[in-house]
């Protein structure tokens, strides 16, 4: 693609669109950035964008800059039925999406992992594996690993919904869905509609490319009718014809339906709590032997590796009460098995922005192994309601409360977890962000406490 002198307009000035409108403006294109936020919100932004060259368009979108573009590249967090690109795609405008855009000159090969959980453990872990870039939904742009990027050697992508749903022609050479739950309904509206979302990191590959799917998972199950590519699987549970999956206490990886299974590494050696995370291994082990990473190169690298930030994350333990950070689980199925990944002693703290969900599929893990439950932000009405007679609840209203709260409760060898089933931005500019204030919190008094 050639973009000099094109005017080129970036929706959404996150990290993605930062990296998209500096991308383009150093090709020569005349790039004007638009996003909802005030100039006050963007304002560490600004003025790099502003020396580079580049217009800004802050505190709302106007028709007439979106229509007098060559070319509109969006951020992931737009969503495609914001009027204004509703009304220029009826003039032909194209439209990309920053995945979309990085993928046209990325440069070697590329792994693509997907799924409504463990994305990010999964793809740092299979970087690390490779020792390969990682880029996408983990928190640096695609469109940065581009000038980097060579022939002969891989990238490994987080893409997430948002980013799928404005791909053209994205083709890895790997691609990796490793469950789909209900997420995003929000946004996507309908199920059906996600699930179409994940279904197109494999829409453009063919026989020549790989696509590795769970074989413990009904949809995924049934995306494997749908390819073009060879697939693998992966399994926790059963034996799969070809990829990986546990046998006698191992993880182990064969080839093809005659091939003999070849052994990875112990299951008991895995560093990372939960089962769902032995199912982030198998899958990682799949797409790196399908890059010909040999077997003892993936065992020493899953069993050095640390839990990635946010993603039950062990924080502290004080007065005996251990504290895990799984900010990530964003959705009700990752704060299901966060819950899973401990017996019992559990005080859980749930809220935040709502994205359409259901919280009372959790009623029966409450039950078992939750003793109390503290809402914070503006899911707070609708999960109590759900929840209601399942486990005592608290209404924390804040993050602070309820780690405040929590820590007054819990008795030694009993856990604090934050797993908030629900979004951050009521509250909190992302995941990130929340996670960050509960450590802090946790550690800021935890003098107070231990001297208590």
């Amino acid at each position: 693609m050639e973009f000099k002198g094109k005017k080129v307009l970036v929706v959404g000035l996150g990290k993605s669109g930062l990296a998209a409108a500096l991308f383009l403006r150093r090709r020569g294109a005349q790039v004007t950035v638009s996003d909802v936020r005030s100039a006050e919100q963007l304002g560490k932004d600004i003025p790099a964008l502003l020396e580079e060259g580049i217009a800004v368009e802050a505190g709302g979108h106007g028709l007439l800059t979106f229509r007098r573009q060559d070319l509109i590249v969006v951020s992931p967090g737009v969503p495609l039925n914001t009027p204004e690109l509703v009304q220029v795609r009826r003039f032909g405008l194209p439209i990309l999406g920053e995945l979309e855009l990085a993928f046209r000159f990325l440069k070697g090969k590329t792994i693509a992992i997907t799924g409504s959980n463990g994305k990010t453990t999964t793809t740092a872990l299979t970087g690390e594996i490779l020792n390969a870039p990682v880029g996408g939904n983990i928190g640096i742009p695609v469109i940065a690993l581009v000038d980097e990027s060579r022939d002969d050697a891989w990238s490994v992508l987080e893409v997430s919904s948002f980013q799928l749903e404005t791909t053209e022609h994205f083709r890895p050479d790997i691609a990796v869905v490793l469950n789909v739950t209900p997420d995003h309904l929000d946004r996507h509206g309908t199920f059906e509609n996600y699930v179409a979302a994940k279904e197109r990191i494999f829409a453009n590959q063919t026989a020549e490319d790989a696509l590795v799917l769970n074989a413990d998972d009904d949809v995924t199950q049934r995306m494997a009718a749908r390819a073009k590519s060879r697939v693998f699987w992966f399994s926790a549970k059963r034996v799969v014809r070809q990829g990986a999956f546990v046998h006698e206490g191992a993880i182990v990886f064969r080839s093809s339906e005659l091939g003999a299974p070849e052994f990875i590494l112990k299951v008991e050696n895995v560093p990372l709590k939960g089962h769902h995370n032995v199912e982030n291994v198998l899958a990682a082990a799949c797409a790196a032997r399908l890059a010909g990473i040999a077997p003892e190169t993936i065992r020493a690298a899953v069993e050095t590796f640390k839990a990635v930030e946010h993603r039950l994350e062990y924080v502290a333990t004080i007065n005996g009460v251990d504290y895990y950070n799984d900010s990530k689980a964003t959705n009700v199925d990752a704060a299901a098995k966060a819950i899973a990944a401990f017996p019992g002693g559990i005080h859980l703290i749930l809220g935040g922005k709502d994205k359409n969900s259901d919280y009372r599929q959790l009623r029966s893990l409450l039950e078992e192994r939750v003793k109390a439950v503290y809402t914070i932000g503006a899911a707070a009405e609708k999960i109590e309601a759900h929840i209601y007679g399942a486990v005592p609840v608290v209404h924390a209203e804040t993050l602070e409360n309820a780690v405040t709260k929590a820590s007054e409760a819990a008795r030694p060898g009993e856990i604090v977890l934050l797993a908030p089933a629900c979004s951050s931005f009521d509250q909190f500019e992302n995941y990130e962000h929340r996670g960050q204030v509960f450590k802090d919190l946790v550690l800021a008094k935890q003098g107070v406490w231990q001297n208590a």
